[in-house]
């Protein structure tokens, strides 16, 4: 790879983060003008409709082959519907920083999916996890926190399950072979969670609503669905083929670090000291989770 390359992959790198990161905050706004899983279904319309028009123009649009289509749908019921509806409902409760890091558990998850399912895993991702697990429970802020409020407690449960669904669809799409590649089949990934939303927002909140009238709806849905969804994604999935994969997936952990810092600004989310060290454990397991997991 020349000079040139890389630092061109540095910096899409450095955007995919910030990208990313602010998806936080600006969920938290969108929330101002709807209900989670009806907020959920509007970001997945626009971004299934921008992924079409993205790969379009990349002249990579087509059919995808046969033998790609269970993990697109796993992906996509997975990875996208479920992380989606979890991630609003949990953030509708909690302040969006510590939201960020609590869902983006996911590596943490992968520790005992990969032992379930057979794979080598090493007793440093074990401590890895465990760790993640110590700052999971620092983030909690288990002398203050509240059993009684029903929505606190399952913001931290839809949250931490959205991690979980996450890591499946990702145990299944590192196991898979593909015909196609992952970034030719993001618009029908977005199609399948973009159905599957919609069947949940009328189903599970058939009182629920999006209020076009407020800037907030439309501010979410431009950046969530338009530009932080298909477009971050197309930047991810260059990054991950232009750099080491273990130099990409540590540079991911800058995106809770970076959905704190937006939170701080956009929506005046204090920084505590247990989202401090909570953050700073999470992080630190994960890291050697994915040190682990690249030997």
């Amino acid at each position: 790879m020349t000079t040139h390359s890389t630092r061109i992959a540095w910096l899409q790198l450095a955007v995919t983060i910030v990208l990313f990161g602010l998806t936080w905050p600006m969920m938290k706004i969108g929330l101002a003008a709807g209900t989670p899983v009806w907020l959920a279904a509007g970001r997945a319309t626009a971004s299934t409709a921008t992924a079409f028009i993205l790969l379009a123009a990349l002249g990579r649009l087509s059919w995808p082959h046969r033998d790609d289509w269970p993990v697109i749908l796993s992906v996509g019921g997975l990875q996208l519907s479920c992380f989606f509806a979890l991630a609003n409902l949990g953030v509708q409760s909690l302040p969006a920083g510590r939201s960020g890091v609590l869902a983006y558990t996911t590596m943490l998850w992968m520790v005992p999916l990969s032992f379930i399912a057979g794979e080598k895993v090493g007793w440093r991702a074990f401590v890895g996890a465990a760790l993640g697990v110590a700052g999971v429970v620092v983030l909690a802020d288990p002398a203050r926190f509240d059993w009684h409020n029903r929505s606190i407690v399952l913001g931290h449960v839809y949250l931490l399950t959205a991690g979980f669904t996450w890591a499946i669809a990702m145990l299944h799409t590192r196991r898979h072979k593909w015909k196609g590649t992952p970034l030719d089949a993001l618009p029908w990934q977005m199609s399948v969670a973009m159905a599957i939303l919609l069947v949940l927002a009328v189903v599970l909140e058939p009182h629920g609503y999006l209020e076009p009238g407020k800037w907030q709806l439309w501010v979410a849905l431009i950046y969530i669905g338009v530009i932080a969804g298909p477009t971050a994604t197309w930047a991810a999935v260059s990054v991950t083929r232009a750099l080491p994969p273990i130099t990409s997936s540590l540079g991911m952990l800058g995106v809770p670090l970076l959905g704190i810092a937006t939170s701080v600004v956009l929506v005046d989310e204090p920084i505590t000291m247990p989202l401090a060290i909570g953050t700073a454990l999470v992080l630190a397991g994960m890291a050697i989770v994915i040190l682990d997991r690249s030997k």
